[in-house]
């Protein structure tokens, strides 16, 4: 009989740890960006949160320790940092090493358009391009061609699907005084984080917060725009997820096996639910070769924004069939 040979366990790499800090080695802001990034970029870390790279994510995690907007991180680079201080920056960043949580959820904070959110482990950190795209295309620049809807007074109702935290819908409302704004989320944790920032900001009384699978909840309901950032991640992408997106909700990832099935349905009933003149705006990462393969005679309007080129897709009702 074989003598069976017992294999050891995999053993899972150590955490990265931090060099010791001794009192006094670091003094400035700067001294404690440098000492963030080199710690960041050693551990190999992922940027894809509200910031790019190791730079900005550890500008970001100390402003937040300083209680600094992303703005006044530049004024007070060289000045110096109190031994608390010190230790609550430290503790920030050796958790983004540690943890691989987003820097957003260590904070319960993100940015967008230079405004403040809070979120958590219940919604996806917004990162989303659409933000940028309701400044530029939405009567935003006069005459030049470039505006989808030329005045942003005439426009009544928004709705924004698979709201998460709610900053589209909230952000929305900034261009789109007069709209009555409709937010949608088939997560029950997502709308109570949305709703706290709705509440935030005081729009409880032009955003409505709904629970429900994408139109479902909205009868026959009609809207002068339609946004969505919505599940487009495929079965391969999902499989490949880095370390501090698996720490986000699965559903707001999830777009099936080639990632376009929420966005076959959000195209199949987005006419029942535009005005006449009304639009979709839709992000959907990636996937514009699927999408331009599976509707070759769909007029889609691809759009650029300063970190991204065609990951977002603008179509009027008129041409939705």
């Amino acid at each position: 009989m074989a003598k069976k040979v017992k294999t050891a366990a995999p053993r899972k790499a150590p955490a990265p740890k931090l060099p010791k800090v001794n009192a006094g080695e670091l003094v400035s802001l700067l001294d404690y960006l440098r000492y963030a990034v080199s710690g960041f970029q050693e551990a190999d870390l992922v940027f894809a949160h509200g910031t790019t790279d190791p730079v900005s994510e550890a500008a970001f995690l100390i402003g937040e320790a300083l209680h600094l907007r992303p703005d006044q991180f530049e004024t007070f680079i060289t000045a110096r940092v109190t031994a608390a201080e010190g230790k609550a920056i430290l503790d920030l960043i050796t958790a983004r090493i540690t943890t691989r949580k987003p820097a957003a959820y260590l904070v319960n904070k993100v940015y967008m358009r230079g405004l403040p959110f809070y979120v958590d482990e219940r919604v996806i950190v917004p990162r989303s391009f659409i933000g940028e795209l309701l400044e530029t295309h939405f009567g935003g620049a006069e005459g030049d061609g470039t505006s989808l809807i030329d005045d942003p007074l005439a426009v009544d109702s928004v709705l924004d699907l698979c709201t998460g935290s709610g900053c589209l819908a909230i952000l929305a409302s900034r261009h789109f005084p007069n709209a009555v704004i409709d937010a949608v989320d088939i997560s029950k944790d997502a709308l109570a984080v949305a709703a706290r920032n709705v509440a935030d900001y005081n729009l409880s009384e032009q955003i409505s917060l709904h629970r429900g699978d994408l139109f479902a909840p909205l009868s026959q309901r009609r809207y002068d725009l339609i946004i969505s950032n919505p599940p487009y991640v495929d079965a391969e992408g999902m499989a490949g997820l880095p370390r501090e997106c698996r720490a986000e909700p699965a559903l707001a990832f999830d777009g099936g096996s080639d990632g376009l099935d929420i966005i076959h349905r959000i195209l199949s009933q987005a006419r029942d639910h535009l005005t006449a003149e009304g639009g979709l705006l839709c992000e959907v990462g990636r996937d514009r070769p699927q999408i331009e393969a599976a509707y070759p005679d769909l007029p889609l309007l691809w759009l650029d924004t300063e970190d991204s080129e065609g990951e977002v897709f603008w179509i009027t009702a008129r041409d939705l069939v």
